[in-house]
């Protein structure tokens, strides 16, 4: 495939990330304002909060990532966009997994960035603080990947945001679990091997699945 398509799904991808200005206002003040009140909730005990601090930052990320995720391919199927890439002697999957990319480094990965000073604030250890960013990197990835076959299979439905909810949720679940373990264990542990292992399982299918329901909106 040419790359003049892929540089333009790119970029007609990261224009709309960043659409209406809310593309990394959105989901941060969601993953911040989610992360920030659990301690309302659970009483301001330090021991407890550390405890759980990990899988709230983690369950804050999973649930910010499908913020933006309803306009992915909307917009392209609408427009006209979509039959273009199909016609194409290229690969759709190729097509859908660049316009997922800027999605994620526009919503997802400035929350790993931020997960210092929320992670702070629930009295998450700074020793279990740069495993925390990487596994929110690999599993914001993971998120955004099959949030992406989820907006895939939604195209053509309006309003769309609690069926990508019912689909993505489910296929969260995996680096959602093995990421909550990789905080307190570490590097050198299977739950950082098999979160490793989702994310290549997650950039070898969801960009195949994608194309595949991409090809089902389109008929």
């Amino acid at each position: 495939m040419k790359p003049a398509p892929l540089i333009s799904a790119f970029r007609t991808s990261l224009s709309e990330a960043w659409a209406s200005g809310a593309g990394l206002l959105l989901p941060l003040g969601f993953f911040a304002g989610t992360a920030t009140m659990v301690p309302f909730t659970l009483g301001a005990e330090a021991d407890l909060l550390s405890r759980v601090g990990p899988g709230v930052l983690w369950l804050a990320l999973a649930l910010s990532s499908m913020v933006t995720l309803e306009r992915v391919f909307q917009a392209d199927l609408q427009d006209g966009a979509l039959d273009l890439w199909l016609q194409d002697t290229g690969s759709i999957s190729m097509v859908a997994a660049i316009k997922t990319l800027p999605h994620w480094l526009v919503s997802g990965f400035p929350l790993v960035l931020l997960t210092p000073v929320i992670g702070y604030m629930l009295g998450v250890s700074p020793d279990r603080m740069i495993p925390a960013m990487a596994g929110y990197a690999m599993g914001g990835l993971v998120f955004f990947l099959w949030g992406g076959v989820a907006a895939a299979l939604s195209a053509s439905v309006a309003r769309a945001g609690l069926l990508i909810a019912l689909i993505a949720l489910p296929l969260y679940v995996p680096a959602l679990i093995f990421g909550v373990q990789m905080v307190d264990a570490g590097f050198n542990s299977p739950s950082f091997y098999l979160l490793s292992a989702s994310t290549l399982f997650a950039l070898g299918v969801a960009p195949a699945a994608m194309g595949a329901a991409l090809r089902l909106a389109a008929e």
